[in-house]
């Protein structure tokens, strides 16, 4: 009876050291994800606070809190620059061609990744590599024989944004490509088999059954192309010579007067509103996003 009962007290002594080291590692894991999350929400905490300080404070001070709030510098980022844009004006502009190519590469790199993950054809090794090889290729390669081919189409200039519209029906995002690539190789090819048997053609099998299998994928596509397109700098640079069809980061740069200096919580201010469509779109669709980075990392 001794010996059992000692038996059973060292048990409970080593569960207990089992417990506590557990919840040990769980307090740690936690504050070590505590402790990163404040560093990298630190800066957009501060410049949502930055925006509604003065500059005197904004570089003398590194608390987000502001000390004497002002409102001046949203009142600034509302005016209109030469008469011709204001911000909501470059917004617009940005979302009128950000949203196409977003669709456009969804559906020309489904396709894409659809022909190169299903079918054997003549020449699909050498194409494929070919493909990948374009992934290697910075942009800052193509920009001037691109800037060539848009000028002598007569696309420079154009109000609907053609250089930067039509290139994503031809499946330019490689990466995107690959990406559905790897997802289409963990869809069992037995569900195309029985779409196929009852009667589905090639597009209806796409449409039906790979599509809805691959939408984590397609989701975590269409945030990166969003943000990316958003984001793009050079790009409307090289190919808008009109300030009415300014995209909203021309704006933003446009508002920086280096010559006479400038208020930081009009920059700010502006900078904040630009990013706000990316960062709701972001937290909109997170749960489809994390699942499909997760799940490109299972196989492939």
């Amino acid at each position: 009876m001794t010996n059992m009962a000692n038996q059973e007290k060292t048990l409970s002594q080593a569960e207990a050291n089992l417990r506590r080291q557990r919840a040990i590692s769980v307090a740690l894991r936690y504050l070590v994800l505590i402790v990163v999350c404040i560093i990298m929400i630190y800066p957009l905490v501060w410049m949502v606070g930055a925006t509604f300080k003065e500059n005197s404070e904004i570089f003398t001070s590194m608390n987000p809190i502001p000390t004497n709030p002002t409102l001046s510098g949203y009142r600034d980022a509302m005016q209109n620059y030469g008469g011709a844009i204001n911000i909501w004006r470059a917004m617009l502009n940005t979302y009128s061609y950000v949203i196409p190519e977003v669709i456009f590469t969804l559906i020309s790199s489904v396709l894409t990744a659809y022909g190169f993950g299903r079918f054997k054809f003549k020449g699909h090794d050498i194409l494929f590599a070919a493909m990948m090889a374009m992934l290697f290729l910075p942009q800052v390669v193509l920009n001037v024989p691109q800037y060539i081919m848009y000028n002598k189409l007569g696309w420079v200039g154009s109000k609907l944004y053609l250089p930067l519209v039509v290139p994503t029906l031809f499946a330019t995002e490689t990466y995107f490509v690959f990406m559905l690539i790897q997802f289409l190789r963990n869809v069992p090819k037995d569900l195309e088999e029985a779409a196929q048997i009852d009667g589905c053609n090639v597009m209806q099998t796409l449409i039906k059954i790979i599509v809805p299998m691959l939408m984590p994928a397609i989701v975590s596509c269409a945030l990166f192309k969003f943000m990316w397109s958003s984001n793009d700098f050079m790009g409307p640079l090289l190919y808008v010579n009109t300030p009415a069809k300014y995209p909203a980061t021309i704006f933003v740069k446009l508002s920086m007067d280096s010559d006479a200096g400038f208020n930081w919580n009009k920059i700010l201010a502006l900078s904040l509103i630009s990013i706000l469509p990316s960062i709701i779109t972001f937290f909109a669709a997170q749960n489809q996003f994390v699942e499909g980075i997760s799940a490109g990392g299972v196989k492939g």
